[in-house]
């Protein structure tokens, strides 16, 4: 059974749920409960915070961290089992990334299989379904641009500020 917390942080409504395993989804800051709810995993169950299990509690701890300058790594269960194989490879390969570096899709691609893997990376990017804990805010496109990110730029950049590195990206024209 998957079980879910919702709350609310200084940059929105987040969301985390988990299986018997661990941490298996993350859901970036949204503007209201309601938005946030929607885009929780269907069959996650939500809980109030006093019935949360210890893991969902330590989570959002870890998170709100985060989020306030105070963390720059977590220390979680994590269940990757929702991602085919190339996709765990992938985001195992993510989580490598220290706090207040960059990164580029075909950084990552030479990592597992090769450069001609730097397409199916960037997929496997845009499916990750732990942002922040799995870090693919920094991942950027090999010319030092900003690149994709799946919970839209604006959100990136705050990233990529909160990081003290969004000054090591190519100028927008």
């Amino acid at each position: 059974m998957r079980q879910a917390i919702a709350f609310n942080t200084r940059w929105g409504w987040m969301g985390i749920s988990e299986t018997s395993k661990g941490i298996d989804a993350v859901v970036m800051p949204q503007a209201s409960r309601q938005a946030l709810l929607s885009e929780l995993p269907a069959d996650a169950v939500e809980l109030l915070e006093g019935r949360a299990s210890s893991r969902l509690r330590e989570a959002k701890a870890q998170l709100i961290d985060y989020l306030a300058g105070a963390r720059q790594s977590f220390n979680l269960p994590l269940d990757l089992s929702g991602g085919t194989s190339f996709q765990q490879q992938v985001w195992r390969t993510l989580l490598s990334i220290s706090y207040g570096r960059l990164r580029s899709y075909q950084w990552v691609a030479m990592r597992v299989g090769g450069r001609h893997y730097a397409r199916a990376v960037g997929n496997a990017v845009g499916a990750n379904p732990m942002p922040m804990v799995i870090p693919c805010h920094r991942i950027v496109a090999h010319d030092g641009s900003i690149g994709g990110f799946s919970c839209g730029l604006p959100l990136k950049r705050k990233l990529l500020t909160l990081e003290g590195t969004i000054t090591q990206l190519r100028p927008e024209r």
